[in-house]
C-alpha cells in the first residue's frame, strides 16, 4: 500500500502532456478480442485498469505485450475460453466489457458481475437486456452472468440513461451479429466516437457514433489493425483544476479542446483565463475563483468525471455554489474536504458549498477514483503537508501522477503505507 504525501500551497506553472484516455483505452482493448490477427494500440495509458484487462484476455488465451516504443501489442487468435476470472473482473466495471465480446466471437460467456469504485448502485441490467434482445439466453448464478447465444441477431435497443457502458457493450456483440442492430438513446461520449472508428478500421459497419442513434450492420469477420487511442479529457481536466486552485497557470497538451467544451465554460464562469489552441488549453488564475453552479449530465453536458474535482476548486470560492450530481453517487468524499476545512452540505444528489478562505493540510483518504483526484487538487492548495490514502484508486486512472505534478512545481511524494 502507498500513500501520497503533498505539500500545498504552491503556484503550478507549466505544461503537461496528456495521456491517452483510459475510458476508451479499456473499451479498444477488450475490442482487440473479436479480431483476427494482431493488434497494435497506440497512446494507451499504462495504468491498473489497462494492465487488468490485459490479464483478463491473457486468461482467456491472447497474448500481450508492450513494445520499446510504449505501444501495446494484443494477438488473440487462440482464445478459447468463455468463463472470466472472477478476480479481475471484480477489480473493475469496464472488465464487464468481455461479456459482449465473448458472445460476439465464442457464442458463450460466463461473467463475474463487475466490481471497481465504489459509487452506489450501477447494476449491469441494460447490458443483459440488450443481449437478451440479440437472442442470448441470460441466467444469474453465484453473482455470475451466464449467456449464450447460437447466433447473436441485430436488434433494436433502447439504451436506457444513455448508459456508456451499454452502449459499448452492444456495440461489441452487435459487430459480428446477423443483421442489422439500432441503438436508440446512445451515449454520445467521445470514447464512443474512439471505439466506432476503431471497430470500423477493423472492418465493422458502424454508422451514427457520436449521436442518439448507432447502427452496426454485423459483419463476418474483423481484422487487426494499427490504432492511436484519443487523449484522456478527465485527465487533462483534472490537471486544469489543479492550476486553477493554485492560482497557476497550466497548458495541457496534446487534449482535443472540444472533448472539454461543457467544462470549459464552467472554468471560465470562475474567473480563470482559459486559452484554446488546436491540441492544447491553458488555464491561467489569480485570486479566488469565483462560485458557479454545476450539474452533471451526459456528453456533451458537464462530464461527472470531474464534478468531484470542480466541486474541490468550489471550496476556495467566493460565494456559495451549488453541485448537483445526476448519474452516480460521488459525495462520500466530502467528508475529506470536511477534515481539510471545507464548507460542503450535502443531501440526496445535490452539494451546497460555501468557500472558504483557506484549507488546512490533514490525513485523507481516497474512496474511488475521482475522489482521489479531488483530494489531490485540494491538497496542492491547502496549508501544510497532507496525506492522501487510497493511491490504488489513484493507480487505475492517472499514468505517471506525481512526475506530472512535480514537473509544473508541486511538491508531492509516493511513500509506503
Amino acid at each position: 500500500m502507498a500513500k501520497l504525501e503533498i505539500e500545498g500551497g504552491r503556484r503550478l506553472e507549466g505544461v503537461i502532456p496528456i495521456s491517452g484516455a483510459k475510458n476508451s483505452a479499456l473499451a479498444i482493448i477488450m475490442a482487440s478480442a473479436l479480431a483476427h490477427g494482431e493488434s497494435v494500440l497506440e497512446n494507451v495509458p499504462q495504468d491498473t485498469d489497462v494492465a487488468i484487462s490485459c490479464q483478463i484476455l491473457e486468461e482467456l488465451g491472447a497474448k500481450t505485450f508492450w513494445d520499446k516504443d510504449g505501444r501495446l501489442h494484443i494477438q488473440t487468435d487462440n482464445i478459447r475460453g468463455y468463463q472470466a476470472p472472477y478476480e479481475l473482473v471484480r477489480k473493475m466495471r469496464a472488465s464487464f466489457y468481455i461479456a459482449g465480446v465473448l458472445l460476439a466471437r465464442l457464442g458463450k460467456a460466463e461473467v463475474p458481475l463487475p466490481g471497481g469504485c465504489s459509487l452506489g448502485s450501477r447494476p449491469v441490467d441494460f447490458h443483459m437486456k440488450g443481449f437478451g434482445s440479440m437472442g442470448a439466453e441470460i441466467s444469474i448464478e453465484y453473482g455470475c452472468m451466464k449467456a449464450e447465444a447460437a447466433k447473436l441477431t441485430g436488434c433494436k435497443y433502447y439504451v436506457n440513461r444513455a448508459s456508456v457502458g451499454t452502449t459499448v457493450n452492444l456495440m461489441l456483440a452487435a459487430s459480428l451479429a446477423e443483421g442489422t442492430t439500432i441503438l436508440e438513446n446512445a451515449a454520445k461520449e467521445p470514447e464512443i466516437v474512439d471505439l466506432a472508428i476503431y471497430l470500423n478500421a477493423m472492418g465493422a459497419k458502424i454508422r451514427g457514433a457520436g449521436t442518439e442513434v448507432i447502427r452496426i450492420d454485423g459483419v463476418k469477420r474483423l481484422e487487426g489493425v494499427e490504432y492511436d487511442v484519443i487523449p484522456d479529457r478527465i485527465e487533462a481536466g483534472t490537471y486544469l483544476l489543479a492550476g486553477a486552485i493554485t492560482g497557476g497557470d497550466i497548458t495541457v497538451t496534446g487534449v482535443v479542446p472540444e472533448h472539454l467544451r461543457a467544462f470549459l465554460l464552467k472554468l471560465r464562469e470562475t474567473g480563470a483565463l482559459v486559452e484554446e489552441e488546436e491540441n492544447a488549453i491553458r488555464v491561467a488564475c489569480s485570486g479566488r475563483p469565483k462560485a458557479v453552479d454545476a450539474e452533471t449530465a451526459p456528453y456533451p453536458g458537464f462530464p461527472t468525471d470531474l464534478e468531484q474535482p470542480f466541486l474541490a476548486l468550489m471550496t476556495l470560492a467566493e460565494g456559495t455554489s451549488v453541485i448537483r450530481e445526476t448519474i452516480f453517487d460521488r459525495f462520500r468524499f466530502v467528508d475529506e474536504l470536511r477534515l481539510m476545512g471545507a464548507d460542503v452540505k450535502t443531501e440526496r444528489d445535490t452539494a451546497i458549498v460555501r468557500g472558504v478562505d483557506k484549507l488546512m493540510a490533514a490525513p485523507i483518504e481516497a474512496t474511488d477514483l475521482r475522489a482521489g483526484a479531488a483530494l489531490v487538487v485540494a491538497a496542492l492548495a491547502a496549508e501544510g503537508i497532507s496525506t492522501v490514502r487510497g493511491v490504488e484508486y489513484l493507480d487505475r486512472g492517472y499514468e505517471f501522477l506525481e512526475d506530472k505534478l512535480a514537473s509544473v512545481g508541486a511538491k508531492i511524494r509516493r511513500c509506503k503505507d
